[in-house]
């Protein structure tokens, strides 16, 4: 009787743990698909958080190549969300804060010296991507109000490695790209990775890319990228179910 006490109670005990253990990974799980798409944000706030040290500190090279790979980040943690069904108010402002450290602040960096107009011209670029993610929501499905900051800093930061810098030419460029991100024209949503093949073939090559950034025309590749999307965004990057 009292052996089989024992294998009774090692039965049950046994059995509790594995509900247990069952349990645990099924929060983990879930814990994951919803978070997924949070990390990726967190990990594109990292990227301009190290762009502005790089930046700070004189690494001109990798300030530029952290900005585009925020760029690939911002551009995965919607379609993310969205396939994971973990859309959330929360995803939202981490995106939002994410993309004023990486898209705002370290894009306006690569334009810094000691000259107070291009200081002037840093404040001007982050209070419009500022402006561009407080107010512009367009209230139209699939279409934003004025160019994704992701699109302007992608052609600033490629613009500055293929130039070595060149102020003059960044000088230039952030002023064209000031008036295009506080306009009221709209522009499509860019969900890459949830339409059709070839944009997501474009997204792999960007992946490819980074891990080519030791090249100098790596990076013409995200130029070409984000101006094709300010040129032609209806015709070319318009979602189709």
């Amino acid at each position: 009787m009292i052996l089989l006490s024992s294998s009774s109670g090692l039965f049950h005990c046994t059995g509790k743990l594995f509900l247990s253990d069952r349990s645990t990974g099924l929060q983990i799980k879930e814990f994951a698909r919803k978070n997924a798409a949070n990390a990726l944000s967190i990990a594109n706030m990292v990227m301009g958080i190290t762009s502005i040290l790089s930046s700070l500190n004189g690494h001109h090279h990798a300030a530029c190549w952290l900005v585009l790979i925020g760029y690939l980040l911002d551009l995965a943690d919607g379609a993310v969300a969205r396939r994971l069904g973990a859309c959330s108010a929360l995803g939202a402002k981490l995106d939002d804060f994410a993309d004023f450290t990486t898209f705002g602040i370290a894009t306006s960096l690569l334009l810094r010296t000691t000259d107070l107009l291009d200081n002037i011209l840093c404040v001007c670029y982050v209070l419009s991507v500022f402006v561009r993610l407080c107010f512009f929501s367009s209230g139209i499905p699939f279409m934003y109000r004025g160019l994704p900051c992701i699109y302007s800093s992608a052609i600033l930061s490629s613009a500055s490695l293929l130039s070595g810098g060149n102020l003059v030419l960044l000088r230039a460029i952030a002023v064209v790209m000031i008036p295009f991100m506080v306009s009221p024209n709209f522009y499509p949503h860019d969900r890459v990775l949830e339409s059709q093949a070839w944009k997501k073939v474009v997204y792999a090559g960007g992946v490819i890319m980074v891990f080519c950034s030791s090249f100098p025309p790596a990076c013409v590749y995200y130029l070409l990228w984000s101006v094709s999307y300010l040129l032609f965004p209806t015709s070319i990057w318009n979602r189709k179910v």
